[in-house]
């Protein structure tokens, strides 16, 4: 769960994504289409703050491997969408190989300021991340950041789904993700930050 009990972004979708997603497999073309449009606006912003302006095409061969390998995914909506994040992040690894390049690193260096204050500007950052211009601002941030921030944000997933598809532990990802949102309030000009702990990020795993 989210701060104050609310659902993390597409928690409430999950449940009909589970059921799109097993009936697709049974070969139903219009719930595969469901899953899609449940899926693809998280999909893309987080391919956008890997790639940026590439993110379409990428989104694009990552869905052909998705409905190529459809049947062979095992589980819920909210484990579909974290199948559906690993298979884009290794499009999207294999783009910026053969454009040499790497994930836009952020251009600042310093540990987020701990700024004193009783203004919580943590919502404010979750509620402007689906923004153009905060998804520009994350994909600035140090890629562990910004791929926890995406993730576990934009895409809906929780820490371990988040974990799973890094490859990294639920705490390192919870801890990335508080850190990265810290630092993107900052840069949307708020005045104060509270010291949130990186466990109200979410969810007992």
């Amino acid at each position: 769960m989210g701060q104050g009990g609310e659902p993390r972004r597409g928690q409430a979708a999950d449940g009909e994504l589970g059921v799109a997603v097993a009936r697709a497999q049974e070969g139903d073309e219009s719930a595969f289409s469901v899953a899609y449009r449940l899926v693809q606006p998280g999909l893309l912003g987080y391919l956008r703050g890997l790639v940026g302006d590439d993110a379409e095409d990428v989104a694009s061969d990552a869905w052909l491997e998705i409905a190529r390998d459809l049947g062979r995914f095992r589980g819920d909506g909210a484990g579909f969408r974290g199948w559906t994040a690993t298979i884009a992040r290794h499009r999207a690894f294999d783009h910026l190989r053969r454009q040499k390049v790497r994930p836009r690193a952020s251009v600042l260096d310093q540990d987020v300021l701990e700024l004193p204050g009783g203004h919580n500007t943590y919502d404010q950052a979750l509620e402007s991340i689906s923004t153009e211009y905060a998804l520009e601002l994350v994909s600035r941030l140090p890629r562990d950041q910004a791929e926890a921030v995406l993730l576990r944000v934009v895409v809906g997933l929780d820490g371990p789904a988040a974990a799973r598809v890094l490859g990294k532990r639920p705490g390192a990802v919870r801890t990335a993700a508080y850190r990265g949102l810290k630092r993107l309030a900052l840069q949307l000009g708020a005045e104060s930050v509270t010291d949130e702990d990186p466990e109200t990020l979410g969810e007992s795993g």
